[in-house]
């Protein structure tokens, strides 16, 4: 499979003009670090920029409930600071999902850009 699809890649860039190529070059498969550091740019770079931030807070809140229940001997207490701490590892992993499905999402949208380019091509 991976013949078949170096073999298309080479057929799109002897098929493209200079300028057609170079933006094909720029859809090439990205490693982790390039994918996470593509969340921070674009139209949504604001919004996950404040998920960060908003994590960070709620990691916090969990890392505290989490002392706080360990150094408490009322149930009651207890109860709060277990609340606390599921609810604000819940937020945490909830906006974690979201981010790795904004990742997957500009992995589709690049391959999607790639059949596009595949099908002008021919």
């Amino acid at each position: 499979m991976k013949n078949t699809n170096e073999e298309i890649d080479e057929m799109i860039k002897k098929a493209l003009s200079k300028e057609e190529a170079a933006y094909y070059e720029d859809l090439h498969e990205q490693s982790l670090p390039e994918m996470l550091t593509g969340l921070y740019s674009g139209r949504l770079k604001w919004l996950n920029v404040l998920f960060v931030v908003v994590t960070v807070i709620f990691s916090a809140i969990m890392f505290y409930s989490i002392y706080q229940f360990m150094n408490t001997e009322d149930l009651r207490e207890m109860m709060r600071w277990g609340a606390a701490m599921f609810g604000s590892g819940i937020m945490a992993a909830m906006i974690k999902l979201w981010s790795w499905n904004q990742l997957d999402k500009n992995a589709l949208l690049r391959e999607i850009k790639r059949l596009e380019l595949l099908l002008a091509s021919k």
